[in-house]
């Protein structure tokens, strides 16, 4: 096979050469010369790498205009990047979700750590849902939707285009069905004995968030027999799980109806209806509402979205990770349990802990560290790459 013909785009002398060749997945605009011809490259031109002086270090996906300007895809620079080698890639994934999970139900991509830089792939059975939020992926999406059927065998492939991730990269917010045919009506997802409704079309991200599964599982076991409050519920993530695990009750805090409305449809198809409650509206409102009702729980877990997705919202959401910590923490009986989530990038375990104890602590609560957790292993971590390990779960007892 011919090598491919690639244009050239070189670091400047001051760029991390070393980090790159160990590994690590990005290069930032200012680490590149961004001269003429480089910014006359089309997002999602595919490029030759070199160092400043001039030694190959692999093949890229260009982004001229975005932070990340450049991902790493191949270090051989002679690789060629089609349906065969993206199969490849997909083959890998696929090889250990299938060595950790019995039914076809897991994050099969996890972008970065799984050799396909900003590709999110979420398996739903005979469905895939897919986020290319990078530039190079989405101009080869018909290639990746080949080599996906072929190592999978699925019959449907859904496009999401909600990330945030496409806005950086300056591409289309425009949802698409790539192959077969959406589903009409919610799936039925079974995880850690819980039903849960994905809406795989009109809900939030790919539809359900699989990164929780082994947290949700640990607070399975804290919720025999316990009262369970569960804010920021979504589509019942916590709360049902707990009620598989026995709980005596659960009460599921959503600021979206249709969320809510669809932990109450998973909550009844696991005969569980009678035992789970929600109510809609703002989490801090809520929490405030609660603590002047003086209501109480035996378990309370907050999984909030993103406070700090980036590093200049680092700050404010560390605060608002600490405002969550305060409200929460008096609702939590005596001896009870607090579980307090982050997915924030921007917020290592450190701080994100830090904010957690301070709200803690101001709300009069002392507190026990049981357990750290982050998220499963279908979300693999790329050591070199720290914002890959983005989920972080406090579970304390107070």
């Amino acid at each position: 096979m011919t090598a491919p013909s690639y244009p050239v785009i070189r670091l400047k002398p001051k760029a991390n050469a070393r980090a790159l060749r160990r590994g690590f997945p990005w290069v930032f605009a200012n680490e590149l010369v961004l001269d003429r011809r480089t910014k006359a490259l089309e997002p999602g031109t595919l490029a030759v790498l070199e160092d400043h002086d001039r030694k190959p270090l692999g093949v890229v996906g260009v982004t001229p205009g975005s932070k990340i300007a450049a991902r790493m895809l191949d270090r051989d620079t002679e690789a060629v990047i089609d349906a065969g080698w993206l199969s490849a890639r997909l083959e890998r994934a696929l090889a250990l979700r299938t060595r950790l999970f019995e039914a076809p139900y897991y994050r099969l991509v996890h972008a970065e750590a799984d050799g396909l830089p900003g590709v999110i792939i979420d398996r739903f059975g005979d469905i895939a849902v897919i986020q290319p939020n990078a530039a190079w992926a989405d101009t080869a999406l018909d290639a990746l939707c080949e080599a996906l059927v072929q190592v999978t065998g699925v019959t449907t492939i859904l496009k999401n285009s909600g990330g945030r991730g496409r806005q950086l990269e300056g591409l289309d917010d425009a949802d698409a069905v790539l192959a077969g045919s959406a589903p009409d009506a919610p799936l039925p997802v079974a995880m850690n004995g819980a039903t849960y409704m994905a809406d795989l079309t009109g809900g939030q991200k790919t539809g359900l968030f699989y990164d929780q599964r082994p947290n949700q599982a640990f607070a399975q076991r804290l919720a025999r027999d316990a009262r369970v409050l569960d804010v920021f519920s979504h589509v019942g993530g916590f709360a049902l799980a707990a009620l598989a695990g026995g709980a005596a009750s659960a009460l599921a805090v959503d600021g979206s109806a249709p969320a809510l409305a669809l932990a109450e449809q998973g909550a009844a198809a696991m005969g569980a209806g009678d035992r789970f409650a929600t109510r809609q509206g703002d989490a801090f409102d809520t929490l405030t509402a609660m603590g002047e009702e003086d209501a109480r729980f035996d378990l309370v877990i907050c999984d909030p979205p993103a406070f700090a997705p980036a590093k200049p919202a680092l700050e404010p959401g560390l605060r608002a990770y600490e405002r969550i910590a305060r409200l929460s923490a008096p609702l939590v009986a005596e001896g009870g349990y607090l579980v307090l989530c982050s997915c924030s990038h921007a917020a290592d375990l450190s701080s994100f802990q830090g904010a957690c104890l301070r709200g803690i602590g101001r709300a009069g609560r002392r507190a026990q560290l049981i357990h750290t957790g982050g998220a499963g292993p279908d979300h693999p971590l790329l050591p070199q790459l720290a914002e890959s390990g983005y989920l972080k779960a406090l579970f304390f007892r107070l």
